[in-house]
């Protein structure tokens, strides 16, 4: 005699793999924005209103940006420099602990980087969470970010 072993409907099962990969990948999402620092800059720079005046965005494919820890958030950001602050969101399907920011153009310092023949931009975002962006100098000319920059020399970056 066999045991009777029932399985789930293969839509249940369909259902419940979608929620629980929507889940998964939530968290994942999560724990990014925590260890670039986005989490802690959310804190005080909570986006609470559109771009002031003009604006330049730029974004989300096509340029490369880069965190703290190496984290990359390459075609999935956006970036808008407006007269107020520069803007930063992330694409809807990647939202999950990265709510829009607003941060104050003396919020941020400018410095330069480069590695190997590449140069970089590195936007050092919060006058006490001091977290760094480093974005492409293409991307920091489309924006207005070069005209900010003080003359100073590349630095290194490994």
């Amino acid at each position: 005699m066999q045991a009777n072993t029932s399985s789930l409907p293969p839509s249940l099962l369909l259902i419940l793999f979608l929620v629980l990969g929507a889940a998964w990948m939530s968290l994942i999402f999560f724990l990014i924005g925590v260890s670039s620092g986005w989490h802690k800059l959310s804190k005080r720079f909570l986006a609470q209103s559109e771009p002031y005046g003009q604006a330049v965005t730029v974004g989300p494919f096509f340029y490369g940006v880069q965190m703290r820890f190496r984290t990359n958030y390459s075609n999935v950001i956006r970036l808008t420099a407006a007269e107020d602050a520069l803007y930063l969101s992330i694409l809807f399907l990647f939202r999950t602990g990265h709510p829009p920011l607003c941060i104050p153009w003396n919020e941020i310092q400018f410095g330069r980087a480069k590695f190997l023949w590449l140069r970089y931009v590195v936007l050092t975002l919060g006058g006490q969470e001091r977290i760094p962006m480093r974005i492409s100098e293409r991307m920091a000319r489309k924006l207005g970010i070069l005209e900010r920059l003080p003359n100073c020399e590349a630095q290194s970056v490994l």
